[in-house]
């Protein structure tokens, strides 16, 4: 979310069903004051006033969907959450003095660090995601929108002789980035929160969007061939209204949400060249996150989490709908952002960050008591979801409000001392999560224990006056930091990649030893290490064709090795064991063998890899006829 928020209110009304819609063209009208009060690059300049207003100077506070049109809701009854437990800060760090998570105006102009160190930087601004992918040839690039509002910084864009678009790196050589394109078709100008990359068709995608809402218009983009030059494919308004979005895990479906006027559409992406629309619901969904079979959605929903069952849109039924399963809600929400799937030691978990602050009714506001940050939630029963920890700082404490007020950025009511997006290296046993807290930089948790979620690293870029610019204007307080985006990773080098607001891309490095976790190396709590269900490492997925042979055949057999699950990302350099042969994967995780099997039994293939755990798969042969015997 961006600096909209104060005017549109992303925790403005949400859409009631049954009840009539907000006018479109009092939207238009909030937009244009917004644009003109509250923007990355103008709203510093406005600081002192946004620190005492809300987001409800404009739209009225934020109300309950109806009672009768979804199940009760489940508010979670925890106490006040604790922060998280501070970072032992190993050799080369530089950490911070006071409060966890506090950058004064005296901050180093290097910034903090802690169990991180810089690898590279590209760019002068930043906005909400980050992504990552290896193409069939094995180049690996990254991709980062670049603005956190569109189209405020093309004055700063152009003194800095920097394109706005989504920023195309060639990664080869994570030292030294190379921008090789920037995407400018409408959506990749202007995505908000909507940039996305389905590792699995290689497929980059957003939706024209902006903090309240945006023109559908949908493009998508095919890396598979040469990451560092996408292809696009089309470039349609089929979506709706845009604001931030979701990739079903196979590809074949690209959701376009839009939280400030209540729609989700789902459109069917199986050919990139022609996109369709399949349905068109009523939720307010921030981020939207998709099971990997497809048949349930996780809705950063206006006021808590909300389950949807979409198995009739992933099974394509005509006219398909979608129905809730569940709502949770707790009792420090502010803005939920994104809830992100995963298992930890075979349970079926989100993790989930709010973003921003918020005074005791719920508005949002500069510096407010309330901080929603990041929590774990429990869906094994999906009907009873559940918080079961909190992952967060001790700036985001009630406690300590009051004495960080004044620092750099404190004040701005869509920056501060808050949480905005996370990420995950894999959805199986991912380990950690990292996560843009806004002025606090990008943050590392260790959450091997689900329950006690412990921080791990850090990274506070040098702090910066508003982006593209390089002197400090009317209203500033100093240089901040301003990480609002999704990270990426890459766990056999111990890499996550992030970008902020005032600064551009980022490619960090996690110090040796921290992570990945050691082999061996006991998650607390959990059995994790010798003897328990991951040792710290990320699982590998072996597949292979065919599955089923005839003894005394030669046969071409086509092994496929993925991160996690059969779904995951391809693993390249993976060896390959069968049959008294090993090959190794190339950069689509494929491996080839001719062996003829000379035995009816089963035959076992093992994957390996340094840094993941093993996997294996099997073959069954079996007689050509009848055994003959003298």
């Amino acid at each position: 979310m961006s600096a909209l928020v104060c005017a549109t209110g992303e925790y403005a009304e949400p859409v009631l069903r049954g009840q009539a819609r907000r006018s479109f063209a009092l939207m238009g009208v909030v937009m244009v004051a917004a644009l003109m009060a509250a923007s990355p690059s103008l709203g510093h300049g406005l600081e002192g006033t946004a620190g005492s207003g809300s987001a409800g100077t404009f739209l009225p506070e934020p109300t309950a969907e109806s009672a009768a049109t979804r199940p009760a809701a489940t508010t979670a009854a925890e106490p006040l959450p604790q922060a998280s437990p501070r970072a032992n800060c190993g050799p080369g760090s530089q950490p911070e003095t006071g409060i966890q998570g506090r950058v004064p105006a005296n901050a180093p102009a290097d910034g903090f660090r802690c169990n991180i160190s810089q690898l590279s930087h590209e760019g002068t601004a930043g906005g909400f995601k980050v992504e990552r992918f290896v193409d069939r040839a094995g180049r690996e690039c990254a991709y980062y929108d670049t603005t956190l509002l569109f189209p405020t910084n093309l004055l700063p864009a152009t003194l800095n002789t920097q394109l706005t678009g989504t920023a195309v790196l060639d990664m080869s050589d994570p030292a030294k980035p190379v921008r090789t394109a920037t995407l400018q078709t409408p959506a990749m100008q202007s995505p908000h929160e909507s940039l996305l990359l389905n590792q699995k068709r290689g497929l980059l995608a957003a939706v024209f969007g902006n903090p309240a809402f945006g023109p559908g218009v949908i493009d998508i983009y095919d890396v598979n061939e040469d990451c560092r030059h996408p292809a696009l494919q089309s470039s349609l308004p089929v979506g709706v209204l845009g604001h931030e979005s979701g990739f079903a895990p196979d590809g074949k479906t690209f959701y376009a949400t839009s939280l400030g006027t209540g729609q989700v559409t789902a459109v069917d992406v199986t050919n990139p060249k022609l996109p369709v629309t399949l349905f068109v619901g009523n939720f307010s969904s921030h981020g939207l996150t998709i099971s990997q079979d497809g048949n349930r959605a996780y809705l950063a929903a206006n006021d808590g989490l909300l389950i949807l069952d979409v198995s009739e849109i992933q099974a394509r039924k005509p006219n398909p709908q979608a129905r809730e399963v569940s709502f949770l809600t707790w009792s420090q929400v502010t803005i939920p952002q994104v809830a992100l799937p995963v298992t930890i030691g075979g349970k079926p978990m989100l993790v989930e960050i709010d973003e921003f602050a918020a005074n005791e009714s719920g508005s949002t506001t500069a510096n407010g008591p309330r901080v929603g940050a990041g929590r774990i939630i429990d869906i094994s029963d999906e009907k009873a979801p559940k918080v079961i920890s909190d992952f967060r700082l001790e700036v985001n404490q009630r406690e300590n409000r009051a004495a960080i007020a004044g620092d750099p950025g404190a004040d701005f009511v869509v920056q501060g001392y808050a949480g905005h997006y996370c990420g995950v290296p894999q959805e199986v046993d991912p380990g950690i999560v990292a996560c843009s807290f806004i002025n606090s930089g990008l943050r590392v948790f260790d959450i091997r224990d689900p329950h006690k979620p412990k921080e791990l690293a850090y990274f506070v870029a040098p702090p910066a006056f508003k982006a593209g610019s390089p002197v400090e204007t009317p209203g500033e307080k100093g240089k901040s930091n301003y990480a609002m985006s999704k990270p990426s990773f890459v766990p056999e080098r111990g890499e996550i990649w992030y970008s902020d607001g005032n600064t551009g891309f980022y490619a960090l490095r996690v110090a040796k030893g921290v992570w990945p976790f050691p082999a061996g190396a006991p998650g607390p709590g959990t059995g994790v290490g010798p003897g328990g269900s991951n040792g710290g490492r990320p699982p590998l997925a072996l597949s292979v064709r065919p599955g089923t042979v005839r003894t005394g055949r030669t046969v071409r057999f086509a092994f496929r090795v993925r991160r996690g699950t059969s779904r995951g990302a391809p693993v390249r350099g993976a060896l390959v064991r069968f049959a008294g042969r090993a090959a190794r994967t190339d950069a689509r995780g494929r491996a080839f063998m001719v062996r003829r099997l000379g035995s009816p039994r089963p035959w076992r293939a093992r994957a390996t890899k340094p840094g993941f755990r093993r996997a294996g798969a099997t073959v069954r042969a079996i007689r050509t006829g009848p055994r003959l015997t003298g």
